[in-house]
């Protein structure tokens, strides 16, 4: 039998604007403001995780390539990866 996940009380503030999409969202989807604050960051941590194992499989890609081209075409995607995350 699975031993439920235990949950921890946290406080976050959130700027108006978000408050105010969070509580429509809540109000769509007929359930609280809470959980859809647990499943947009959920969705968040999944879509870095996702984005960590891309840019690690460029990596890769980009050490073992044999061709030229592809090397350049994969060190300018891992560069804006790079840039990207820094601007963030």
């Amino acid at each position: 039998m699975a031993i439920p996940e235990r949950s921890v009380r946290q406080s976050v503030s959130l700027p108006s604007r978000v408050a105010r999409r969070v509580r429509a969202i809540a109000q769509a989807r007929r359930t609280s403001a809470s959980r859809v604050v647990v499943d947009l960051i959920e969705t968040g941590l999944e879509a870095r995780e996702a984005e960590k194992r891309r840019f690690f499989d460029l990596a890769r890609r980009f050490k073992e390539s044999p061709d030229p081209a592809e090397s350049e075409r994969l060190r300018e995607e891992l560069a804006g990866m790079i840039f990207q995350q820094e601007r963030s």
